[in-house]
């Protein structure tokens, strides 16, 4: 299975949940990305141009790249999990994408304070046909929910 989680704008491939995925999930890619979103979109497009049939994890800023590509490339994209999705921003603008049938599941934190889940939950709505928004007990970083979550269940990796 072609995985690759992408951190959140602060984070690398080393942060908490960079480290976490790749113990749990061996053979998921992890890349460090830099820079403004077209740069860290041109870092991120090589990488998954190869191969089709992604599962796309995405955190945070991850998340709005993430979206981003499987609004564009949807075909590529068998599976997206967003976590603490930034989406409510001018680049994903619903008029620009139309609904998307990829299968979409975010965890988002009642207490984020940077990512306030009302706005995101609502843009995911129009852009996603096939969409679970689970709302958790936890802020921004997910850290709990990262670690409780059974990973090869949603990614469907056990039959």
């Amino acid at each position: 299975m072609n995985m690759i989680f992408i951190h959140g704008l602060e984070s690398s491939s080393q942060g908490f949940k960079g480290r976490f995925f790749q113990k749990e999930l061996p053979g998921i890619l992890t890349p460090t990305f830099t820079g403004s979103l077209n740069q860290r979109m041109e870092q991120l497009y090589p990488l998954l141009d190869s191969k089709d049939s992604w599962t796309i994890i995405g955190s945070s800023f991850g998340g709005l790249m993430g979206t981003l590509y499987a609004c564009q490339f949807p075909d590529k994209v068998a599976k997206l999990i967003l976590l603490a999705p930034l989406l409510a921003v001018p680049e994903l603008k619903t008029e620009n994408f139309p609904p998307i049938d990829v299968s979409v599941v975010v965890f988002h934190g009642k207490e984020d304070k940077v990512v306030p889940y009302e706005r995101s939950m609502s843009r995911a709505n129009k852009l996603f046909n096939s969409l679970t928004y689970n709302l958790v007990d936890d802020d921004h970083f997910l850290h709990p929910t990262v670690e409780q979550i059974d990973w090869k269940k949603v990614i469907k990796l056990d039959p």
